[in-house]
């Protein structure tokens, strides 16, 4: 049975093997994340201790999602901070280990994410995706509208660039979608 949950940061911190592992898929299997090939476990370490601590002081919503009790991907949401900023959210790292893809996990994570914004008041959600990706695709789907596109911008994990598209979603104050 999938199901998705907030992490808190004791179950972050529980599942930190688990993170390290589903990171691991994603950077071998060519996902641009900010990771390059070979794929450094310290690294990812460090990554996934510094979203916890996030999530402990509230920056950051982390989204986990189990199949019969196993994690199988992740999305995170990071909370603008500024005051002119308080209704932006940053939708980052959506996450689906290779061996549970093609299940609709991505499109549950995402729908969970627009919740955890909606519940946390924010109204605008944003990110970014390498032009042609199946992320790209995902976000489409989820209703985001491509604002502009950077060429050049992001290194896939081999080292080659990739052209960077942005997006947006605004979301409706009452629901949390649009």
């Amino acid at each position: 049975m999938l199901t998705t949950t907030a992490m808190t940061p004791d179950a972050a911190r529980a599942q930190q093997p688990a993170l390290i592992e589903l990171l691991r898929d994603a950077v071998e299997s060519g996902a641009s994340i900010g990771f390059l090939v070979p794929f450094n476990p310290a690294l990812a370490e460090k990554f996934w201790a510094d979203m916890i601590a996030d999530v402990a002081a509230r920056r950051r919503v982390l989204l986990a999602a189990y199949d019969d009790g196993i994690l199988v991907g992740t999305a995170q949401l990071a909370l603008a901070e500024r005051e002119n900023s308080l209704h932006r959210a940053e939708v980052q790292k959506v996450l689906v280990h290779t061996r549970a893809r093609r299940r609709g996990i991505a499109l549950m994570l995402m729908q969970a994410l627009e919740t955890a914004a909606h519940e946390s008041g924010r109204t605008l959600l944003v990110l970014d995706t390498c032009a042609g990706s199946d992320a790209e695709y995902l976000y489409q789907r989820c209703g985001y509208t491509a604002a502009g596109r950077i060429p050049n911008y992001a290194l896939f994990p081999d080292g080659a660039l990739c052209t960077t598209v942005l997006y947006y979603k605004q979301l409706d104050a009452t629901n949390g979608s649009r």
